[in-house]
């Protein structure tokens, strides 16, 4: 073989083991209704491949949402990965409705959007209430990109289409998006590789001893089947727990009782981002569960599951007392309305999570 023969031939091999290394990426969409260590820990991952953000209401309006996601990625340095923006209201429920509903059956613990002021005393801050079509202001700055000229929904389902099999949604949020995906195209799941969301309630108990963990807990001691990302949209979540998926994973609240985000762990994960991120970091609140969190590390690494549980999972619409109550049934057992069985996370390994924390954000400074 001549020189030029191995030096073409090399060229060719290195070209395609390139090629081969994108190409057997993990293919990922993240819809949220916020941007944390959920996005920090799958953009950092050199296994995974982000297609794009897509925002919808939930702890906040989604168009304040679609600012955050704009800013962290600004800081985290992945400007190439597009943000779509996604469903303003969900598709049935209301924040009148909802404080109509508090008057029968007691009030909520947390609204997201809908938050005026908290019931009893607490370690957290009340956030600024604000209406849907206010200004936006975050207090991450104003972002200096903009979102991509589309629309979450059809975002998902040309991705879906254009890599059948491939692309896994990663679900933080209220489930508005999706359901309204599957509802525009009724083959989107089924072309989708697996879906993992992080909602639903089972029976969590506090496990960690210190008041912040308390306050968290709280809630589930009188309802232990109620979850805020399915109480605000249970419409969609029910759409959603029907669809055809491949397969689905259920991170409930279960599995955060025993994590938590503390100061310690922030800054092991702010001592390896990049400084424009770090910053940003050094800014964010500490105390809470790593709910999101646990989503992607289940999903990066399935070793991190400590114990789970097939199930059948469904979400009530009823309009009464029940109102977006996780329903569950063990094979056999369930209604036979469309319900889809899904692994059921129920207990996680908290060290190994906080280390792939740590290990896939310091990615992002490569």
């Amino acid at each position: 073989m001549t020189v030029v023969l191995r030096v073409l031939f090399g060229l060719v091999l290195m070209l395609g083991c390139g090629l081969s290394a994108a190409a057997g990426k993990r293919k990922v969409i993240i819809n949220d209704d916020g941007f944390g260590l959920m996005h920090l820990a799958l953009l950092g991952s050199e296994e995974v491949e982000v297609l794009g953000l897509t925002t919808v209401s939930g702890n906040t309006w989604a168009n304040r949402v679609t600012a955050y996601n704009l800013v962290g990625l600004e800081a985290a340095g992945r400007t190439d990965v597009p943000v779509v923006p996604g469903a303003l209201h969900p598709l049935v429920n209301t924040e009148l409705e909802t404080e109509r509903w508090e008057t029968r059956y007691g009030r909520l613990t947390w609204k997201g959007a809908w938050m005026k002021e908290w019931v009893e005393e607490t370690a957290q801050a009340l956030p600024r209430y604000y209406g849907p079509n206010d200004p936006v202001e975050i207090s991450w700055g104003l972002p200096r990109t903009v979102p991509a000229d589309d629309i979450a929904a059809n975002f998902m389902i040309r991705m879906v289409r254009k890599y059948p099999g491939q692309v896994t949604i990663i679900e933080g949020g209220p489930m508005t998006n999706l359901a309204l995906a599957q509802r525009l195209d009724p083959e989107f799941a089924s072309l989708a590789q697996e879906l993992v969301y992080m909602g639903g309630s089972f029976n969590p108990r506090q496990t960690l001893d210190n008041p912040i963990a308390a306050d968290f807990a709280r809630e589930f001691a009188n309802s232990p089947r109620r979850e805020f990302n399915i109480r605000v949209d249970p419409e969609a979540a029910r759409i959603v727990s029907r669809s055809p998926w491949r397969k689905i994973t259920v991170v409930p609240v279960d599995p955060s009782t025993a994590t938590q985000l503390t100061p310690e762990l922030m800054a092991k994960i702010e001592a390896v981002a990049p400084p424009a991120l770090a910053e940003l970091l050094e800014a964010w609140p500490t105390g809470f569960p790593l709910w999101d969190e646990i989503a992607a590390a289940v999903w990066l690494d399935p070793s991190t599951v400590k114990k789970g549980e097939k199930l059948f999972v469904d979400y009530s619409t009823d309009p009464g007392a029940a109102y977006g109550d996780t329903l569950s049934w063990r094979p056999h057992y369930e209604p036979g309305l469309g319900e889809q069985l899904a692994d059921v996370v129920l207990e996680v390994d908290r060290e190994a999570l906080e280390t792939l924390l740590i290990e896939t954000v310091s990615g992002l400074a490569n």
